[in-house]
């Protein structure tokens, strides 16, 4: 029985994340489907002329729509449209609220430039003597900058994320010396919150020094199994 117990908990360990990821993702592009479908042409549309239907097929074209807006912004043409776009939603007090907030969040999360959420580090919260798993920012801008800036430490703003759901957490402003960077990268630093400090990513630095070592020792162990050796 402790076998068999053995065998069900592992293999309950291997399909379990499998078939979540499965799910999410069929549920994802049946949610994009469900929205995108409704509005392609019945004539251009396989549903209504396949006896099955195409799953993915709102997804493809929702791509390739996306695409597309993409390529004509690009140029003068669209550039024009959007600021004319953009001008209009200005006028609207809770629309552009809304639309501006959500720009700069996607502008800054997918900005090639942007230094967000690189580095995982550590800060003494909520006291002295308990620490803390954060996701590294940027240096604080504008007024809180200006307020909060020191002579000799940069003021840093990190996220401090919530267990098991790293999605939410607190924004903090912390002295940069008062943050301890990590070797971890932020997949792993996400891996530690979400398992509650059960999958503990491995330690680098250890891990080159004990590879370090095992190397230095190479030599002088082949220097002793030839000095072992019969001579002729």
């Amino acid at each position: 029985m402790t076998r068999v117990r053995n065998y069900f908990l592992t293999g309950f360990v291997v399909t379990a994340p499998l078939a979540i990821t499965a799910y999410l993702a069929w549920s994802f592009v049946g949610w994009v489907d469900s929205w995108v479908k409704p509005l392609i042409p019945a004539r251009y549309n396989p549903d209504n002329y396949l006896p099955f239907a195409v799953p993915g097929f709102g997804l493809v074209v929702a791509l390739a729509l996306i695409t597309l807006v993409g390529f004509l912004t690009a140029n003068i043409i669209g550039r024009t449209i959007v600021s004319y776009g953009e001008y209009f939603l200005g006028r609207m007090p809770l629309v552009r609220n809304i639309y501006r907030a959500l720009k700069q969040i996607l502008e800054t999360v997918f900005s090639e430039r942007a230094q967000t959420f690189k580095k995982v580090g550590l800060v003494e919260y909520p006291r002295k003597g308990l620490w803390a798993l954060v996701f590294v920012a940027t240096e604080a801008r504008g007024e809180v900058r200006h307020l909060t800036n020191g002579d000799d430490s940069p003021t840093i703003a990190v996220f401090l994320p919530t267990t098991p759901n790293p999605t939410s957490g607190y924004l903090l402003y912390v002295p940069k010396d008062d943050i301890i960077e990590l070797e971890m990268s932020v997949e792993d630093g996400a891996k530690l919150v979400i398992s509650a400090g059960l999958v503990a990513p491995e330690y680098q630095a250890q891990t080159k020094a004990l590879a370090e070592e095992a190397l230095a020792a190479q030599p002088a162990r082949k220097r002793r199994t030839a000095s072992s050796l019969p001579k002729r």
